[in-house]
């Protein structure tokens, strides 16, 4: 291994770390200074990604350690399954910045917003970079740190409430989380994250333990997958600038929940070992719970933003399904539906915040006619919740697909009850939305609309964005079989971490 290899880790984590400390040092009349730090620094760890992935498929390790704690190093590396969460983390903060940039135009407090911005995308980096669970809980407690003062943005009675909330869910998650692994340095000691999981000699001597150890690890890292009953939180930090939500929704906070609970299950028990205790099986109970759920829960709202947030609360939990049900397919359709459901489900926020920002809509009821006005956004949008639904060939179908065919391979046929009950439901909370923007006239004028003198329907800044994703969306759908498509590189994990006969070429 080069320096230079044992160094990028560290490398990837400074483009944003660094970006966020310029951004804080610049005054906060320097628009045009900071919109160039922030979108260098995007660029430069998406690059550096990019360079990981092919330095990975070249045979290469990717490794910075040093001495944390006595025993305890601190580690990142980059290996298949950080690979999986880093580009969807990289590739999305470079859309998400350029979106940022055109919502608080304008906006004051710019300064604060995009360096704290920069820092919650760096604890979600180190998250995914993390080569042990130690490193990871750094990682997860600064994230919740550097994504409070986004979720309070607006200063508002509201944010503020919010905010508290936010803090009091995430901090006793976190409280579990620590007692989980202090409890499992004491019977196992120190260890490196690897595919397959490090427990196995421990499964008879240590039964219990490891049982109690789970429940207090997948409780604590439930509160930001956002699993019920410790959801709560998550649509009421909707209040947050649209910007905020998406990348809550769909890259940083949920997802390191649910990223969390996939490197227990196989990176650190291995899922034999998490089958063999039978831990998996009320994990998918409650995975199934918070599908139904959360499906059920966003019918009911007339909030744009809500019934968002509560779609999230249902389709995260599909990862979480996928390992639970343990099997090679299902394990395929729950990571693939981490790099899916995130770029689906930014596309509908980005969407949200647009009509917000031209039209000042925050309802379902106000969203009539809104595709003539707004045809690109909502085109997007349309793309992204037909996927969700599951229609074929989207990146949603191919999700839903594999964890129905992992489902049926692991003889858990009831699973294929709630992907059903759960397609429909996606259905009639998304449809109801189409068929507002493109099927009925406009009743009333737009509760706030903003003057816009472009060619386009709104600024090239919001715009883009939404049709960008709205493509991968597609792209991800109609390539599935490509070899660097996400469901190729989730095949490549999925062969670690079920080493023995049972996944075909």
């Amino acid at each position: 291994m080069t320096s230079f290899d044992s160094l990028l880790p560290l490398l990837v984590l400074m483009t944003s770390l660094v970006t966020a400390v310029i951004i804080f040092a610049l005054g906060e009349d320097r628009i045009r200074a900071r919109t160039f730090v922030n979108l260098l620094g995007a660029v430069a760890k998406l690059a550096l990604v990019g360079y990981m992935i092919w330095g990975l498929s070249q045979g290469r390790l990717f490794e910075t350690r040093w001495p944390f704690m006595p025993q305890l190093d601190f580690v990142l590396r980059a290996d298949s399954m950080t690979i999986l969460f880093s580009t969807l983390s990289a590739g999305l903060w470079l859309l998400t910045t350029i979106y940022a940039i055109g919502y608080l135009e304008g906006s004051p407090n710019r300064r604060r917003f995009f360096g704290y911005f920069s820092l919650c995308v760096t604890s979600t980096m180190g998250i995914s970079l993390a080569g042990n669970l130690i490193t990871f809980f750094v990682f997860y407690e600064l994230l919740t740190l550097t994504t409070y003062p986004l979720v309070v943005h607006r200063g508002t009675e509201k944010a503020v409430r919010a905010g508290s909330m936010y803090l009091r869910y995430t901090l006793a998650g976190s409280a579990s989380m620590l007692a989980g692994m202090l409890w499992l340095y004491v019977i196992a000691g120190p260890f490196d994250f690897r595919a397959a999981g490090v427990l196995a000699p421990l499964g008879d001597s240590h039964r219990p333990q490891l049982i109690a150890i789970f429940a207090l690890l997948v409780g604590g890292l439930g509160v930001k997958a956002a699993i019920v009953p410790l959801h709560k939180w998550l649509p009421t930090a909707m209040v947050a600038p649209a910007p905020v939500s998406a990348l809550l929704h769909a890259v940083a906070v949920v997802k390191a929940g649910a990223f969390g609970i996939v490197r227990v299950v196989y990176d650190v028990y291995g899922a034999e070992l998490a089958r063999d205790l039978g831990v998996l099986t009320p994990l998918a109970a409650f995975a199934a719970i918070t599908i139904l759920y959360g499906s059920l829960r966003a019918l009911a709202q007339d909030d744009f933003k809500r019934r968002l947030a509560f779609s999230t609360v249902s389709q995260v939990s599909y990862i979480t399904l996928g390992v639970s049900l343990f099997g090679p397919m299902a394990t395929m359709g729950g990571l693939v539906h981490l790099v899916h459901q995130g770029i689906m489900k930014i596309t509908m926020f980005f969407a949200a915040g647009n009509a917000a920002e031209a039209l000042g809509v925050h309802k379902i009821s106000e969203l009539d006619g809104v595709g003539r006005r707004l045809p690109g956004t909502m085109a997007s949008f349309t793309i992204a919740a037909l996927g969700m639904i599951g229609v074929p060939p989207l990146a949603g179908f191919v999700s839903k697909w594999y964890l129905g065919w992992g489902a049926a391979e692991a003889g858990q046929y009831w699973a294929l009850g709630v992907l059903a009950a759960s397609s429909l439901l996606n259905a009639a909370y998304f449809l109801p939305i189409l068929y507002r923007a493109w099927f009925k006239p406009q009743r009333h004028p737009w509760p706030h609309e903003h003057p816009h003198s472009g060619r386009l329907e709104i600024s090239w800044w919001l715009l883009f964005p939404p049709v960008a994703t709205a493509a991968l969306v597609l792209i991800a759908g109609l390539f599935a079989g490509h070899p660097f498509s996400p469901l190729s590189w989730v095949q490549i994990i999925t062969r670690q971490e079920y080493p023995a006969p049972g996944l075909s070429d």
